[in-house]
């Protein structure tokens, strides 16, 4: 059977005059109240957006296109824009003002100036599971193919006014965090439980939901979730992303019913992999975590499309992800667009009006 699929994607919201975040992201939510499946997030300057769960990639794309619509609509009722991109690119971001929330603000007591640089957005894939066991061989068997989703999807090279060298600079400030970037190797689902008992003894977790991890139990669905992708610029790279997350879950789901609970990656190796992806994306090279070998990071990217080739095929998505693939080899990720825009003057404005209009494009 082919698992249901439930997709959240963050925005920034964006002063279109100036160019800068704008901690309006209230503003935004009131004007959209009735019409959208969108909420606050940590701080001011970010709204999310949630699609119903649906096995049809097709379906999930009207639904987040006409997601992006709506709020930039509602955004633009009160002189104001949304963009798809994983960090601010102008503005005075540090620290951000946080939302009204109890828990966000015992979060700013426990992490102090981790938080400086939450502003961060991302693409959440959660893909139907059995049980949270399940979830936790998912995420052993996931852990090779994170960075090159990473590389895939880098949408963040530009941070409060400067170029940070890296194409998804959002991944490398997250992984500061205590429990965060890719999940442990877990060979039972008890390791999992007493390690989480662990972290919440430690106190590095607020509550269930602070094991941040790129790929994890859900701590209210019957999902594995996969937060390891910067929001794309634009939803047919997104589609593609949700695409191959959807195929890496139901391969893994098949190992794990033939008692395969996944390739035990060192995870040092699979840090510098991770490094390797946020800093290069789709233009270098990548890690082949599996092999040890150091490669282009197209040849990991078509190594992942014939690993899930044949759950693509049964869940009817394998030409429309192959084709997205192809686009995303050509023109490069959103790191690369946005990089191109700046390229063209030199101006970091007009990498911010390039990505409001790309973002409902």
């Amino acid at each position: 059977m082919v698992p249901l699929i439930g997709i959240e994607e963050e925005y920034l919201v964006v002063d279109p005059r100036t160019r800068h975040v704008s901690p309006r992201a209230a503003d935004v939510l009131a004007a959209a109240a009735g019409v959208l499946d969108v909420v606050h997030e940590i701080t001011r300057f970010q709204v999310e957006a949630r699609t119903p769960p649906s096995a049809d990639l097709g379906e999930l794309g009207a639904q987040l296109r006409a997601l992006r619509k709506e709020v930039s609509s509602a955004a633009r009722s009160c002189g104001l824009a949304v963009v798809a991109c994983g960090m601010p690119v102008l503005g005075d971001v540090m620290p951000p003002p946080l939302t009204d929330d109890d828990r966000y603000l015992q979060g700013r007591v426990l992490y102090g100036a981790l938080q400086d640089e939450i502003s961060i957005c991302a693409l959440h894939v959660h893909v139907d599971v059995p049980d949270p066991e399940h979830a936790v061989y998912v995420g052993n068997h996931l852990r090779p193919w994170l960075p090159t989703l990473i590389a895939l999807a880098a949408n963040s090279p530009f941070f409060a006014g400067r170029d940070t060298g890296y194409a998804s600079w959002r991944v490398i400030s997250w992984g500061r965090w205590p429990v965060s970037g890719a999940p442990p190797y877990f060979p039972s689902y008890g390791a999992y439980e007493v390690a989480v008992r662990s972290l919440a003894e430690s106190g590095v977790l607020l509550d269930s939901k602070s094991v941040y991890w790129d790929a994890r139990p859900s701590p209210n669905l019957p999902t594995v979730e996969v937060r390891v992708a910067d929001v794309p610029l634009d939803v047919a790279d997104s589609l593609t992303l949700i695409g191959l997350t959807r195929a890496l879950v139901m391969t893994a789901l098949e190992a794990v019913a033939r008692g395969d609970r996944g390739m035990p990656v060192p995870q040092e190796v699979l840090r510098a992999a991770y490094w390797r992806a946020a800093r290069d994306g789709l233009q270098g090279d990548g890690l082949d975590v599996r092999h040890g070998t150091r490669v282009p990071a197209a040849v990991l990217a078509g190594r992942l499309l014939e690993h899930v080739r044949p759950a693509l095929a049964e869940a009817g998505d394998l030409a429309y992800v192959q084709e997205g693939l192809d686009r995303l080899l050509r023109a490069g990720s959103g790191a690369a667009r946005q990089r191109r825009a700046y390229a063209r003057d030199h101006d970091l404005t007009e990498v911010v009006d390039d990505l409001i209009t790309a973002t409902v494009a």
